[in-house]
């Protein structure tokens, strides 16, 4: 079986201002796009943040679901002739 890779302190670092940039961006995004607007504004933030948390939810699972490759190796012996 597999084994689980354990993330590093420097890629748990990266996530975290991966999360603070999103929720700053996000917040920021949020209360300001539609300053001085007397009706109805598009939400236009929605997708940006939509598609930041895309990505944050895939650099998550990336971070903590990886498992090594058992044929890597392998792989790299046959590549490298």
């Amino acid at each position: 079986m597999a084994k689980k890779i354990q993330p590093t302190s420097r890629q748990k670092m990266i996530l975290l201002v991966h999360v603070i940039a999103f929720t700053v961006a996000t917040i920021i995004m949020w209360t300001t796009y539609d300053k001085g607007a007397t009706g109805w504004v598009y939400p236009w933030p929605a997708w940006f943040t939509a598609a930041w948390a895309l990505s944050l939810v895939g650099h998550i699972c990336a971070l903590f679901t990886s498992y090594e490759d058992p044929g890597l190796d392998e792989f790299n012996r046959l590549s490298n002739n």
